[in-house]
């Protein structure tokens, strides 16, 4: 690999500085070389070697770049990854990939026609949690899995000021924020859902987005028993529910705790070079999940538990699955048509919220 994918991270906030700057710069063949912060000099400090811009067009208009990594307000999503893309950039778009099913088809049409690499930043697939649930669903412990109970959960009961994540809009509410994790985590392990039904909604006594909501999302195949896969998340949950819960006909799994990747970089951890020998973030045994099996169904009063250590959670696997798209070496671990199937369910979340009912689910004619 003569030359590095060079990339420019558009915003300097919580997304640029701590989900994607450490792990661009850390994956081999790709070079952080640019990073638009309007304002101030954090970016200059954290990241020495890399030239800081404060606007889009310049990075937009450098022939230099090649990948443009959209980590700026959500609203601002779609006409940022279009301008890019009609710059001739590879473009990587922070959750959500879209305010709407339409500008998401949009952007994929426009990447489609100028054979670029189009990615969804979802990230949370790569959290320890969810590949120890893999882990744990392939292996087949569970029997027939009947249930996934997903929580994605914060305390923030009074309203934050002076943040765009609560100043309203389409793509602002807790639905736009967290649903995508919850919502693609599904559709990675089942595929497309027949139904859909949700309860989207603002709980908090003063609050202008809406911060929680419940998604059931019902998997049916044809001649096969369903699996009821719930979506959970609020605003004013001060005591943790488990993150997952999984039931089946052999016992259940059940985890608490998030991914301990976030927090870690907010203390300001950063990961080595991947492929190098240090280890990034192993979870400690306290947080492993717990598997409830009885070895004999006809004796369900005989439970056996054991911890099931958790799988290492690394966000450095998204960027080097971009880096393979684009060198041409491998399909997107997760394809662009990924977050259009996420962002039309989230629109249906509202639709069957608004009407109170169960809705049959439609990809635009691609189920």
């Amino acid at each position: 690999m003569s030359m590095p994918i060079r990339t420019a991270v558009l915003g300097y906030g919580f997304a640029g500085r701590i989900f994607h700057s450490p792990f661009v710069a850390k994956v081999p063949g790709l070079e952080l070389s640019m990073i638009v912060q309007r304002h101030g000099d954090t970016a200059a400090a954290d990241y020495p070697g890399t030239k800081i811009v404060r606007t889009v067009e310049e990075a937009f208009g450098d022939p230099a770049i090649d990948l443009i990594v959209v980590g700026t307000p959500n609203d601002s999503h779609f006409e940022l990854a279009k301008a890019a893309l009609l710059a001739g950039k590879h473009v990587v778009i922070d959750k959500p990939f879209a305010a709407t099913s339409a500008q998401a088809r949009e952007l994929i049409a426009l990447a489609t026609e100028r054979g670029k690499v189009l990615a969804p930043f979802h990230n949370r697939r790569f959290d320890s949690d969810f590949v120890t649930l893999r882990k744990v669903l392939a292996e087949g412990t569970l029997g027939r899995v009947t249930q996934v109970i997903s929580h994605y959960d914060r305390y923030r009961p009074v309203q934050r000021v002076g943040t765009w994540k609560e100043a309203g809009g389409a793509a602002n509410g807790l639905l736009f924020d967290l649903g995508p994790h919850l919502v693609d985590q599904a559709l990675a392990l089942y595929g497309a859902p027949k139904y859909i039904t949700a309860s989207v909604r603002s709980e908090r006594d003063v609050t202008k987005i809406e911060d929680a909501f419940d998604i059931v999302l019902d998997f049916v195949r044809e001649g096969e028993r369903g699996i009821r896969y719930e979506c959970h998340s609020t605003m004013i949950g001060a005591e943790a529910a488990p993150r997952f819960l999984v039931h089946g006909t052999h016992g259940s799994f059940v985890k608490y705790g998030l991914d301990p990747q976030e927090a870690a970089l907010l203390a300001g951890a950063r990961p080595p070079v991947m492929g190098s020998p240090e280890v990034w973030l192993a979870e400690p045994e306290a947080a492993w999940g717990t598997l409830a099996v009885a070895p004999n169904p006809a004796e369900p009063t005989k439970i056996e538990r054991h911890k099931v250590a958790s799988e290492a959670g690394d966000y450095r696997h998204f960027y080097a699955s971009v880096r393979d798209a684009i060198l041409g070496v491998s399909p997107l671990v997760i394809p662009a048509e990924d977050a259009y199937r996420t962002v039309r369910l989230l629109e249906m979340a509202l639709q069957s919220s608004e009407e109170r009912r169960t809705l049959e689910i439609e990809f635009g004619g691609v189920n």
